[in-house]
């Protein structure tokens, strides 16, 4: 995510503890947070993409998503 859309996202966040945001800073605060909230969350799976577990009896396995573990 561009800083820019973070200083704003901050800058609205300030504005919104000095006095009641309009509806349409409320909606492009709304935007922003969305979309900083996708942009940590894909990263957040790249790093756990490549991430491995060492078990102490040197076997490695790699961090599997929730949704494709079987119980």
């Amino acid at each position: 995510m561009d800083e820019k859309k973070v200083e704003r996202i901050n800058e609205l966040s300030r504005l919104a503890r000095e006095r009641e945001l309009t509806p349409e800073e409320q909606t492009e605060r709304a935007a922003l947070r969305a979309e900083y909230v996708a942009s940590f969350k894909a990263s957040l799976t790249g790093i756990l993409d490549n991430t491995v577990i060492q078990y102490p009896d040197g076997t490695k396995k790699k961090v599997e998503h929730k949704e494709t573990i079987k119980h």
